[in-house]
């Protein structure tokens, strides 16, 4: 009888994350989080791919992250792989609340440096994240070739990322500042101030480096 129970709320609650409503779906991924079972992994995963809601893409990510480790990263690094963008992003989203490292090798370059800003940044989030001790100066190089990059919210994302790497970015950063790109010149400078100063807000150091830019010089001058 118990068994018979847990398939039906299994089935029901799979039938849930299908529905058209929202607030339905929610439920159901709230219910497979706190019931974990490794059956709901799979249906997990695909539902991030197509989901349009954000709060209920935030909920099916905490669901993720309840199951073990070693059922949900092989899955989700499989998904990184995906020609779906959002399902690039959510799977290395919720690969970053995981934490687990063996996730590391799925974060290539190709994800770094990805056309979807929003896979980029899920990316870049992961990266820092996981990124095994020794190895910053090899993700810094990768990362600083993404500065000047997007609108305000990119270069926002890129620059915490970049200050989460510490001292391995500065060298990327200084070569930065004498880029062509105004813009890479502009972020790099921005990123800097940063990594020197966290206390700093992205907005105010963006600004500045804009202003630094236009009379001519590096932002290390003075």
């Amino acid at each position: 009888m118990t068994t018979q129970k847990q398939d039906t709320a299994t089935i029901r609650a799979l039938q849930g994350l299908a529905d058209p409503r929202p607030s339905v779906r929610l439920r159901a991924a709230l219910a497979i989080g706190t019931t974990p079972d490794p059956r709901f992994v799979d249906p997990l995963v695909e539902r991030c791919a197509i989901e349009p809601e954000f709060y209920v893409r935030d909920m099916l990510t905490w669901a993720l992250t309840r199951h073990p480790a070693s059922v949900t990263v092989p899955e989700l690094v499989e998904e990184v792989r995906s020609t779906r963008a959002q399902a690039r992003s959510q799977a290395l989203h919720t690969l970053s609340k995981i934490g687990d490292r063996r996730a590391w090798p799925a974060i290539t370059r190709e994800l770094l440096s990805d056309v979807d800003d929003e896979v980029a940044r899920s990316a870049w989030r992961a990266a820092v994240l996981l990124v095994p001790e020794g190895e910053e100066h090899e993700l810094a190089a990768v990362l600083s070739t993404q500065l000047g990059r997007g609108e305000r919210e990119t270069q926002r994302s890129l620059s915490r990322a970049l200050v989460a790497l510490g001292g391995a970015i500065l060298p990327f950063l200084h070569a930065a500042m004498t880029d062509l790109d105004p813009r890479v010149r502009a972020h790099a400078i921005a990123t800097d101030k940063l990594v020197r100063d966290p206390e700093t807000g992205f907005e105010s150091a963006i600004e500045e480096a804009k202003r630094v830019v236009a009379l001519g010089v590096t932002g290390q001058e003075g």
